[in-house]
């Protein structure tokens, strides 16, 4: 049994019937490892064997009776994969937008708390015989590196799993009371008013320090939130959505990487989405706006407990900007005035805050911010969400079949219809587009914006185009 963190529970509580806070991952199995058909029943019978080494597998929740408290993890005695894992088949021709689309209607409901909070839908009928698989997992039970980090146990090294020892039995688990459940919640809101005081006060000392720093003349600074221009795919949400993938080669962008002085992969990787978000808006009602988009970018922090230890930074991207190159050196430098501004901040401001999170207050106010559409009569928080997650750089394999790509996906939130998460895997930068249809309704328009912005950071950085 093990206490949610304020994090990790915010994502419970923050989720409505409009915003699903999991996150997925399409991957892409080439069975020709196997020799010959990869098979449902093959699939259900290697996850069966290796569940129990994925504790967010095998946890369910069990909340406090009356909200006052975060909830906690039980160890699930009737965990039944037929709950989990599911099949179906994809419509003909069986290629990428067709994919897309039903992974975009796996991703338009959230799961239900009723049992641990996964699934994984394996998806036959690909073109070339290959088979996709989409695990959802609550953004509760994992953040994007621990996601990935479900690789190591479910994914091997070669064609030829090495055996999975059978699960130990397990020590007598005490499930806690309801009473015992209220009194661990009076006492934690006993401390709170205390810890609420010094928290404000160390908050307040830091958004001082980023507002000092901000007067220099010649200083690199981040994004505001609540200062993004409102461009087309930033509203209200409705549930329904699409997804869309695209593929880059990584020693291509490491190209432009080491093409222009002082710039990180990441830079880069903003870059392409930046150009990607130009050429999408030019082709929008409304058009380009006249300033930086503001991107929230996800970054992985040391946590105390649980498993979302993430924070986030805010960075402009400007899609103002026509030339390419200059686009990529204004990332450079605001990159990094975020992450000096981030340290500033406080790495652990957003954990800290979310620890102090009254549960039933969070979730009532969450869900009539959704409910009067509230996203629609404010300047936006941020204009869209970029995440940038490591994966492998050799090839892996599930059930004996090839990991062909890996294309995750991460939720978008109320305001923001747009979420792009990229992973670089075995030589390759995936790129995965989760949107809310009703803000997004061309998804693979944007999808396949992506190879004509990077080969004109190319061109713009000298370099050839990629054969």
């Amino acid at each position: 049994m093990e206490q949610l963190s304020g994090l990790d529970a915010s994502f419970l509580y923050l989720e409505t019937p409009r915003m699903h806070l999991h996150v997925a991952m399409c991957a892409v199995l080439d069975p020709e490892t196997v020799g010959g058909p990869l098979s449902f029943e093959a699939i259900v019978e290697y996850i069966r064997e290796r569940v129990h080494l994925v504790p967010p597998f095998r946890r369910r929740l069990r909340e406090d009776p009356l909200g006052l408290n975060h909830p906690f993890w039980v160890e699930d005695p009737d965990l039944d994969l037929i709950h989990h894992v599911r099949r179906v088949t994809l419509p003909a021709p069986g290629g990428e937008r067709e994919l897309g689309e039903l992974v975009g209607r796996i991703n338009s409901a959230p799961l239900p708390r009723s049992r641990p909070l996964w699934e994984i839908w394996v998806i036959e009928g690909l073109e070339g015989g290959r088979v996709a698989m989409v695990a959802k997992v609550h953004h509760a039970a994992v953040d994007g590196t621990t996601g990935a980090g479900l690789l190591v146990n479910l994914f091997s090294l070669k064609p030829q799993a090495p055996p999975v020892a059978p699960p130990k039995t397990p020590p007598p688990m005490t499930i806690p009371s309801d009473i015992d459940m209220l009194r661990e919640a009076a006492r934690a809101r006993l401390a709170q008013p205390r810890k609420l005081v010094e928290l404000a006060q160390k908050t307040a000392r830091a958004v001082r320090a980023v507002a000092d720093r901000r007067k220099g003349s010649d200083v690199a600074i981040g994004g505001t939130p609540l200062r993004a221009p409102r461009v087309s795919f930033n509203g209200a949400l409705e549930a329904r959505r699409d997804t869309a993938f695209a593929r880059l080669p990584l020693a291509g962008l490491k190209a432009v990487k080491d093409a222009a002085p002082d710039t990180k992969l990441n830079d880069v990787i903003l870059a392409v989405c930046t150009g990607v978000l130009r050429r999408y808006l030019e082709g929008r009602d409304g058009g380009l706006p006249g300033e930086a988009l503001i991107a929230t970018c996800p970054v992985s922090v040391g946590g105390r407990r649980g498993t979302n230890h993430v924070s986030a930074m805010f960075v402009p991207l400007p899609v103002q900007l026509p030339d390419p190159a200059a686009r990529l050196a204004a990332i450079r430098r605001a990159t990094r005035g975020a992450k000096e501004e981030h340290n500033a901040l406080g790495a652990e401001m957003l954990q800290d805050w979310a620890e102090l999170a009254a549960p039933t207050t969070f979730e009532l106010a969450s869900r009539f911010y959704t409910r009067l559409k509230l996203a629609d009569r404010h300047r936006p928080v941020h204009n869209v969400i970029v995440s940038n997650v490591p994966g492998p750089p050799f090839p892996i394999y599930f059930a004996g079949a090839k990991l062909h790509a890996v294309y995750p996906m991460g939720p978008v939130l109320e305001g923001s219809g747009l979420n792009v998460t990229v992973m670089s895997y075995c030589g390759h930068v995936d790129f995965g587009f989760m949107v809310a249809k009703n803000l997004v309704p061309d998804v693979w328009t944007v999808a396949d914006a992506v190879h004509s912005a990077y080969a004109e950071l190319r061109a713009a950085h000298g370099l050839a185009a990629d054969e």
